[in-house]
């Protein structure tokens, strides 16, 4: 059934783009080649407003080893992250490193607690100075482990730097009233906006924090850890959300945050209100995205067409899992806050330097498919991975701690698009290159993608006037974004090359 969806779907968008070739070579005269320039030919009509963009790119940050202050690469990171300057970014906590993602790893006893946030504050402090002006989505994911019913005392490493990969074990609450785990969150909450928080023995832990926290969500892909089933972690999400909201009533609330975003049961579930507790809001689902290469040892050369495929079956996806949203909870945001890549290259010494540009590339055409189908976040993955931890997701080089071309992508976009922009009628007689035309505050602006690992060329109109062009195609080194003055209207698209246009 997954393989009959996903030929559909691959299908389907093939059919969409030879109607598109077959529309603007006959049919729209500006399209139409002469005999001395063969090029493709792009047609925008400008006063042809297709809608108005409410979409916003940006990133998710992992905790890991590699944005500690210990770090070569830490003071470059959040250089970068700073820089950037975006929006929801989402900080997450992660499980295979208990010490830095959990503040009580043991349970208390009747005359001791154990919180510890010793680890915690410091990234997250260093997540919040660099986003500091900006909206931020705080998601610490991982549950202590003594609140599930496993039968033993996790051994989680001393280490805090060791990857432990079990310590998500266990399918059952050992407390079905889930107070205990409401508690949990609301004094991890409470450390980091009410300056401390009294803990169960009545203890108060004083913390000086005072954040703003906007926006929260709840756990992470609960279909892989732990393996929650929907009405089970709709009951954790009322539990949590609960108690956190009598703490702060202004904080808005993100869930679902599936991996696998074929289980429509897991929506037609979460969103409908009927399952959830009076007063709990519904505020926004997530769920994640990563294109992935369709055999082992697969060559760079058909990575372009894997990536770009399962790309568009995504999107299939999407837009079924909003039409429930829009039938069941009509006000509920959506974030798709994983977007990436992932080849499995876990010790990253055979990833081609091209696979950044092409990564790259195909977050851009997932940004203005989204665009078009009014999604409100879409936040690549992520900030920094390394050897043994998903280092073809990074967007920063491991060694040095420089961007690569998955960051200056997703600045690119920002930079140049967002809520607000109006998107016009736009077409290119080549299926080839992706292209979509906005009018945004700072003028009329076109976004080129070339998805291929071949140099293409594309006419624009003859009307149009071009005073930059601001290209991530690996030419510029140095910041990762080039900049061009070309003169006439040919434009020449490196291999999986991404350009915005700024038009006069």
């Amino acid at each position: 059934m997954i393989k009959h969806f996903i030929l559909q779907s691959y299908l389907i968008q093939s059919s969409k783009r030879i109607l598109l070739f077959i529309i603007t070579t006959i049919f729209l005269p500006e399209a139409n080649l002469s005999a001395q320039d063969t090029s493709p030919a792009l047609v925008v009509n400008w006063d042809s407003i297709i809608m108005v963009s409410k979409t916003t790119p940006t990133l998710q940050v992992v905790e890991n080893p590699a944005v500690r202050p210990s770090s070569s690469i830490h003071a470059n990171t959040f250089k970068a992250l700073k820089d950037l300057g975006a929006d929801y970014v989402r900080y997450v906590p992660w499980f295979p490193y208990p010490k830095m993602a959990v503040a009580e790893l043991r349970a208390p006893t009747k005359d001791s607690t154990f919180w510890d946030f010793t680890y915690l504050d410091s990234t997250m402090e260093a997540i919040m100075n660099a986003t500091s002006g900006h909206s931020v989505v705080i998601n610490f994911s991982t549950t202590p482990s003594w609140m599930w019913k496993i039968n033993y005392d996790m051994p989680y490493p001393k280490d805090a730097y060791e990857a432990f990969w079990a310590y998500n074990d266990g399918s059952e609450l050992r407390d079905t009233t889930m107070k205990e785990l409401a508690g949990y969150y609301a004094r991890l909450f409470s450390w980091y906006t009410k300056g401390g928080f009294t803990d169960e023995l009545g203890k108060f832990h004083k913390s000086d924090h005072f954040y703003k926290i906007p926006y929260w969500e709840v756990l992470n892909e609960p279909d892989l850890e732990h393996n929650i089933p929907v009405e089970m972690y709709t009951k954790m999400y009322d539990a949590i959300v609960g108690a956190i909201k009598k703490i702060s009533p202004e904080t808005k609330f993100i869930g679902i945050s599936l991996a696998f975003n074929a289980r429509p049961e897991y929506f037609e579930y979460f969103l409908n209100p009927k399952n959830h507790k009076p007063g709990i809001p519904l505020d926004g689902i997530s769920y994640h995205f990563y294109g992935t290469r369709s055999y082992a040892d697969q060559p760079l050369q058909e990575y372009q067409y894997a990536f770009f495929d399962k790309a568009n079956a995504f999107l299939e996806k999407v837009r079924f899992i909003e039409s429930i949203r829009k039938r069941l909870s009509p006000t509920t945001t959506t974030t798709v806050n994983e977007i990436g890549t992932i080849i499995g290259e876990m010790d990253g010494n055979n990833i081609p330097d091209d696979y950044w540009n092409l990564s790259g590339a195909m977050f851009a055409y997932i940004f203005i498919e989204l665009t078009k189908m009014g999604i409100d976040v879409a936040g690549e993955s992520q900030l920094v991975g390394y050897p043994t931890q998903f280092p073809d997701v990074s967007m920063m080089n491991w060694k040095d701690g420089k961007p690569n071309a998955r960051y200056w992508t997703l600045k690119l976009l920002k930079d140049n698009f967002g809520p607000g922009n109006k998107l016009v009628y736009s077409a290119v007689n080549n299926a080839d290159i992706i292209s979509q035309a906005f009018i945004t505050s700072a003028g009329k602006k076109i976004l080129l993608i070339n998805p291929r690992n071949k140099e293409s060329k594309i006419n624009l109109p003859s009307e149009a006037i071009i005073e930059t062009i601001y290209s991530v195609d690996g030419s510029n080194e140095e910041n990762g974004i080039a900049q061009t003055k070309p003169a006439g209207n040919s434009i020449t698209l490196k291999p999986f090359d991404v350009k915005v246009i700024q038009l006069k």
